[in-house]
C-alpha cells in the first residue's frame, strides 16, 4: 500500500487549523455570501496589466507517514515594476475596516499558504501578502501587508499541516476500516424481496455509470435497503466518495437510520450522521442565536475541533440524541457541530433543502468531493412541491410599516427604507384593483433597488444596534426575519425567468406579494448537478414522464418501474362510487359512516384518510353518533411528537377491539409510516386527493396548459393521486400482510383516476 494521500483545498485546511472564537450571527454570513463575489469583482478590476485574478496554485507536503495534496485559487497576484510579487487575498466584512486593525488569524493563514505556494511554483526567496478588506454596502476599504521569505512561509505551511494531522491520521484510519468492512459486507437479510435484487442492482449500476435513475419501486419492497445496500458497496470499491441520504420528513430520516444501524450490526464500519433542523436541534427554547445570548455559540470554533474529533473516534451513527450528548459535553452548538461533523463523516442523512435549497444547502462542499458523491433521494415525488417551495419568495407589507414607526427616530437610514418599501407596497394594493389580487409575468423592475438599499440599512443595524429595542429580543428578531425575508426575494430575482409568474394578495388589512415558481425542474437540475449520481425513487412517481420532467432529467437518466413483488389477492380492493366534490359532501357523510361501519365488521385496525380536517369532523362526527360501540382516534391539526406517536401506537396487533382512525391524504400519518401485519387490516380513502382550489393552483393549471400539457392534470390530478396512493401503500409492508382498500370517490371509476391506480389494485369491485 503506497503513501496515503490527503487531498483538500487551503480554505478547508486553513479554516480547520486557525478559525478561532465565536459562531458569528447568520445574518452576516447571509450577506457575506450575497455580496463576496461582486465586492472580489470590485477589487479585481483595478488590476492593471500584468496583475492575474483568481489564480489556482496546487502543492505537495509530505508530513511524516502522509502526504498533504493543497489546492486553491488565490484572489489577485500583482507584480510590481521591481519584480515583486505580492499576493493578495479580499475578504468582505459586515462591519467598519478600522475594526479589523491586525486583520484576522484565519484569512492571514490562507494568504500566508498561497504566498507559500507561489514560492515554491516560482522560486521566489520573498513574497509580500496583502489582505484587503472592504465593508459589504459601503465604500470602506482597507489593505494591511506583510512581507515573508521563503523560509518562514514552509515554516508556516509545516504548521499549518501539523494542525491538521490528528484529524487526517484518523480519516486514513478509518477509511482502510470502512473499506475492509465493506468488502465483507453480506446483505443483511436471508433473501432479497421479489424485484428487490434488480432494483438494487440498477441502483449500483447508475452509481459506476455516474448517472441517475429515476425508480418507482412499490411500498413494501424495501426500498431503504434496496439504495442503501448498493451504494455502500459502490463507497467501499472507490465508484463513490459519499452519499447523502435526502429525505422530506423525519420519519423517512428514521427508517434510514434503522437500515444503516442493521448494516452496522452485520460488521460495517461507517461514519454516518443525521442532520436535525436547527429549531429541533437547538438547545434553547427562545431568543435570538448569537454568541451575546447563546454560551454553546460564545468561543465555538475554539472548541469544535475537539469535539467533532471526539465524536469520530466514539462513534459510527451519529443521531440527534449522539450529537446533542457530545455538544454538551464539549459546549457547542448542537446544530452547527452537526453540519461541521458532516463533512467528515461517508454518510449524511437529511432534508432535500441541505442540497437543493440555496438558501441552506452545504456550501462548503468541496467540488471534488462532491463529484464523488451520491444523492438517495427518497420519496422522490416530494420535490415537486417542495422544490416550488425552495425557489420561490414572499414578503408582506406589514412588517416595513412596523420598521418604518420603530426606528423612525432611532435609525432614519432604516426607517426610509422601509418607508420607500411599504410605499411601494401601497401602490401594488391599488394595482390589484378591486377584486384584490393581481398577477404578472415579470417583478417589478423598481423593487430591487428597494429591497437593497432595505438590506443595507438592515444589516447594519443588526451589526450594531442604533438602541436597545423596547421589546428586548422581540423587536431585533422581527427585523432579522424581514432581513431575511428580503434576501430570499433578492436571491429568487437572480433566477426569474419564464418559469416565474408574479403575484399580489390583499389580505385583509395586508399586501402578500410572491415571486412564484412553477417549474422546478430546471432549477433542481442545476442544484442537483455536479454529483456523481442522484437515485430519485419513490412508490408513487405514477406518471413517470410527469415526474421526470418535474424534477429534471436528462437524456442520458435512467428510469425504473419495479413491479409489486405481492400478490393481487393481499389486496381486497372496492370503490364506492358516491361524490366527495366539496358541494355534494353533505350527502356523502352517511353514506360513508355506513361504509366505515360495513369495513370495519372483521376486527381489527383501520385508518380512514379525508381531503381535509373539516370533511374528517362532519363524518366523525355522523360515525361516532351512529356506531358508537367502535373504537376511533382522530389526527389533530399541529400534533406533537409525543402525540404521533400515541396515534400510531395505538395500532396494536393485539388490541381486543376494533380500532379506526381518522386521517388526513397527505399528512403525517398517509406517508412513511409503516404498520406492517395486524396493525393495519384496512384503508379507506375518501376523494381522490385533489389540491384545493386557489390562487396558486389556477396559476399552475393555465400555465401547463399554456406549455401544451394538461394543465388540470398537473395542477391538480397527479399531485392528488399521489396521495391517495401513498395513504393506499400503508396497507400491504410484506409478503404475509393482507387487507382491505375502499376507494370512496366515483371518478375512481372514470378516467384519468382509473389508469392512475397500481396494477395490483385494478380488481377492484364495486360498492352500493
Amino acid at each position: 500500500m503506497g503513501t496515503p494521500e490527503i487531498a483538500l483545498s487551503v480554505r478547508s485546511l486553513v479554516e480547520y487549523v486557525y478559525s478561532s472564537g465565536s459562531l458569528e450571527s447568520g445574518f452576516r454570513s447571509a450577506a457575506a455570501l450575497a455580496e463576496g463575489t461582486r465586492i472580489h469583482q470590485h477589487i479585481q478590476r483595478q488590476y492593471k496589466e500584468g496583475d492575474s485574478k483568481e489564480v489556482y496554485l496546487k502543492t505537495e507536503i509530505p508530513y511524516e507517514e502522509l502526504i498533504f495534496r493543497i489546492d486553491g485559487r488565490c484572489d489577485g497576484l500583482l507584480t510590481a515594476g521591481d519584480g515583486t510579487v505580492t499576493v493578495e487575498e479580499i475578504k468582505s466584512t459586515a462591519g467598519p475596516v478600522d475594526q479589523l486593525a491586525e486583520g484576522k488569524e484565519v484569512h492571514w493563514a490562507q494568504a500566508l499558504m498561497y504566498a507559500y505556494m507561489l514560492s515554491l511554483e516560482r522560486g521566489l526567496p520573498s513574497v509580500q501578502i496583502k489582505l484587503t478588506y472592504v465593508q459589504r454596502g459601503g465604500e470602506q476599504q482597507r489593505s494591511l501587508y506583510r512581507t515573508a521569505s521563503a523560509e518562514e512561509l514552509a515554516e508556516f505551511a509545516m504548521q499549518t499541516v501539523a494542525g491538521y494531522v490528528r484529524y487526517a491520521r484518523l480519516m486514513v484510519r478509518h477509511s482502510a476500516e470502512r473499506d475492509g468492512s465493506i468488502r465483507e459486507l453480506a446483505f443483511p437479510f436471508p433473501a432479497y424481496r421479489q424485484g428487490q435484487r434488480h432494483f438494487a442492482a440498477a441502483v449500483y449500476k447508475s452509481i459506476a455509470e455516474g448517472v441517475n435513475l429515476f425508480a418507482q419501486a412499490p411500498t413494501g419492497i424495501g426500498k431503504t435497503m434496496s439504495t442503501l445496500f448498493p451504494a455502500v458497496k459502490a463507497l467501499g470499491e472507490g465508484k463513490a466518495g459519499g452519499l447523502f441520504y435526502l429525505t422530506a420528513k423525519t420519519v423517512n430520516r428514521l427508517a434510514a437510520q434503522d437500515a444503516l444501524r442493521l448494516l452496522l450490526r452485520s460488521g460495517l464500519r461507517l461514519h454516518a450522521i443525521t442532520i436535525t433542523a436547527k429549531e429541533k436541534a437547538c438547545f434553547r427554547e427562545e431568543g435570538l442565536c448569537s454568541n451575546d445570548f447563546c454560551p454553546f455559540a460564545e468561543g465555538y470554533y475554539d472548541r469544535v475541533n475537539a469535539a467533532v474529533l471526539d465524536m469520530l473516534e466514539h462513534e459510527t451513527l451519529m443521531t440527534q440524541e449522539t450529537i446533542a450528548g457530545y455538544a454538551r459535553k464539549h459546549e457547542v452548538c448542537p446544530f452547527e457541530f452537526s453540519l461541521d461533523a458532516a463533512y467528515a463523516c461517508d454518510a449524511v442523512i437529511c432534508d432535500y433543502n441541505y442540497i437543493y435549497d440555496p438558501r441552506i444547502s452545504l456550501k462548503r462542499l468541496a467540488e471534488e468531493r462532491k463529484r464523488r458523491t451520491v444523492l438517495l433521494v427518497d420519496e422522490a415525488h416530494n420535490l415537486v412541491d417542495r422544490g416550488r417551495e425552495m425557489y420561490s419568495a414572499s414578503l408582506t407589507k406589514a412588517p416595513f410599516l412596523a420598521l418604518q414607526r420603530r426606528y423612525k427616530t432611532a435609525n432614519k437610514g432604516l426607517s426610509g427604507a422601509a418607508k420607500a418599501v411599504n410605499g411601494w407596497f401601497i401602490a401594488l394594493r391599488k394595482s390589484c384593483g378591486e377584486e384584490g389580487k393581481g398577477e404578472w409575468r415579470e417583478y417589478p423592475e423598481e423593487l430591487p433597488a428597494l429591497l437593497e438599499a432595505f438590506a443595507l440599512e438592515a444589516e447594519q443595524e443588526l451589526v450594531a444596534p442604533s438602541s436597545a429595542p423596547p421589546e428586548g429580543e422581540e423587536e431585533e428578531a422581527g427585523l432579522l426575519d424581514t432581513y431575511y425575508a428580503v434576501l430570499g426575494v433578492q436571491r429568487t430575482f437572480k433566477t426569474y425567468d419564464e418559469r416565474y409568474v408574479t403575484y399580489a394578495e390583499v389580505r385583509g388589512g395586508d399586501v402578500y406579494f410572491k415571486l412564484f415558481n412553477l417549474d422546478p425542474s430546471h432549477l433542481l437540475q442545476q442544484m442537483g448537478k455536479g454529483f456523481r449520481s442522484q437515485i430519485l425513487f419513490s412508490a408513487t412517481l405514477t406518471p413517470l414522464s410527469y415526474y421526470r420532467e418535474m424534477i429534471g432529467a436528462g437524456e442520458a437518466d435512467y428510469s425504473l418501474s419495479v413491479p409489486s413483488p405481492f400478490h393481487p389477492e393481499q389486496w381486497q380492493v372496492s370503490v364506492i362510487p358516491v361524490s366527495t366534490r366539496y358541494r355534494d359532501r353533505g350527502d356523502s357523510l352517511l353514506p360513508l359512516s355506513d361504509a366505515l361501519k360495513g369495513m370495519t365488521e372483521r376486527k381489527g385496525n383501520y385508518l380512514v384518510f379525508f381531503p381535509s380536517y373539516a370533511y374528517l369532523r362532519s363524518v366523525f362526527e355522523v360515525f361516532t353518533e351512529k356506531y358508537p360501540q367502535v373504537r376511533t382516534i382522530v389526527q389533530s391539526t399541529g400534533m406533537k411528537e409525543h402525540e404521533r406517536e400515541e396515534f400510531l401506537a395505538a395500532f396494536s396487533p393485539d388490541n381486543a377491539e376494533t380500532l379506526l382512525g381518522f386521517a388526513v391524504l397527505g399528512g403525517i400519518f398517509a406517508e412513511g409510516v409503516d404498520l406492517p401485519g395486524d396493525r393495519l387490516n384496512g384503508v379507506m380513502i375518501v376523494g381522490v386527493g385533489l389540491p384545493q382550489v386557489g390562487l396558486e393552483r389556477e396559476i399552475l393549471r393555465q400555465y401547463f396548459q399554456e406549455q401544451g400539457k394538461n394543465g388540470f392534470d398537473y395542477a391538480y390530478v397527479y399531485p392528488g393521486m399521489c396521495k391517495v396512493l401513498q395513504a393506499g401503500g400503508r396497507l400491504i409492508r410484506s409478503e404475509t400482510d393482507s387487507g382491505t382498500i375502499v376507494l370512496a370517490d366515483d371518478r375512481f371509476l372514470r378516467q384519468p383516476y382509473m389508469q392512475l391506480l397500481p396494477e395490483e389494485w385494478s380488481r377492484y369491485h364495486r360498492l352500493m
